[in-house]
């Protein structure tokens, strides 16, 4: 019943938002973030993490790097409106993957489960892992392997994470779970996912994880937050 009521009010959804083509749709919003890389000489990567595949954007040429900077999507369209969640959190504007192509090299952009092409896999007919579970252990477990495959690509030894909004919570939890990252850096991120809820008045993330309980694993990395 629920496969069948996405069927029925997706298009819908497009229609009254966006009579002009449905800007909304996950196909037109991944489209967008290919041709972008594509342009700017990267290439389209989809990693098996178990739980889910993620999908990243990285150089089209690799070459070995001491150290590799991974900038983390934030949670992208997650919500049509304020009680109704999106039925693909593909972002509108993919801004961390902007913010990695300005680096572009020893550099990787890393999506969050579900947005792009991996909105198609069965774990995201449940919208909970972008709306109240998207800082959920199994998501960090992920992105942490996801981060793994792409250090391996490279090489390296050593990782800076970079996150934007929601991707800065996720940096933040992943690098209180590892001991190879040397700068932690988010942009307009969610620090404290308790204090977020409250002051923005939203449904509590339940499931998830705060970054602001990793404090004592996160004190002694270097961090920059804008």
């Amino acid at each position: 019943m629920r496969n069948i009521t996405r069927t029925l009010i997706g298009p819908v959804l497009c229609a009254l938002f966006l009579l002009g083509g449905c800007a909304y749709s996950g196909e037109s919003r991944s489209s967008h973030a290919y041709a972008l890389a594509a342009q700017n000489g990267w290439t389209h990567r989809t990693i098996e993490t178990g739980a889910f595949r993620l999908e990243s954007f990285l150089p089209r040429h690799i070459f070995p790097a001491d150290t590799v900077t991974i900038y983390i999507e934030g949670d992208g369209l997650a919500w049509l409106d304020p009680a109704t969640p999106s039925f693909d959190p593909t972002p509108k504007e993919p801004v961390g993957l902007e913010l990695a192509l300005k680096q572009n090299t020893d550099a990787a952009y890393l999506a969050r489960p579900c947005q792009y092409e991996s909105a198609r896999e069965a774990a995201c007919s449940d919208d909970t892992w972008w709306t109240s579970r998207r800082f959920a252990p199994e998501v960090v477990e992920a992105e942490t392997t996801a981060v793994d495959a792409i250090k391996r690509l490279y090489k390296a030894s050593h990782v800076v994470l970079v996150g934007y909004s929601g991707g800065g919570a996720i940096a933040a939890l992943v690098a209180a779970r590892r001991h190879d990252v040397t700068e932690l850096v988010t942009v307009a991120g969610n620090l404290d996912t308790e204090t977020w809820v409250k002051l923005h008045g939203v449904l509590p993330l339940s499931g998830s994880l705060n970054p602001a309980d990793e404090w004592a694993a996160l004190q002694n990395i270097p961090q920059r937050h804008f």
